[in-house]
């Protein structure tokens, strides 16, 4: 089994920043995409950044030029570096690995943390 671990989730005012990160443990042989995805009250939960096992990185058009994904696989952990937050970044903000461990890869999720942007 694998359990992802998010953090770094709170409460900012627009124009800041904040850097979320998601650690997986238990049993991990590869770790392919990693990724970034947020729900906003309301609303569907939409892709945000992934990173893959390469390293090419993807952003949603809404937070290009102000998110930055990375990861360190010496650790299992995917990073979201937030720049320049707005009201409109409010959300659950969710990770996700495809994770190959025993005898098949799956998607995992993380417990989602709460990213709030108001004055």
């Amino acid at each position: 089994q694998v359990q992802l671990v998010e953090s770094g989730g709170g409460l900012v005012q627009p124009g800041g920043s904040l850097r979320l990160s998601c650690a997986a443990s238990g049993s991990i042989r590869i770790i392919y995409d990693m990724g970034w995805n947020r729900q906003a009250p309301g609303k569907q939960r939409e892709m945000v950044a992934t990173i893959t096992l390469g390293g090419t990185t993807r952003y949603a058009d809404s937070v290009k030029g102000r998110f930055t994904i990375s990861k360190d696989v010496t650790k299992n952990t995917v990073y979201l570096q937030m720049n320049s937050l707005e009201p409109e970044d409010t959300a659950v903000y969710y990770c996700n690995m495809n994770v190959y461990s025993n005898s098949a890869s799956r998607n995992y999720w993380g417990q989602g943390t709460q990213v709030t942007v108001s004055s």
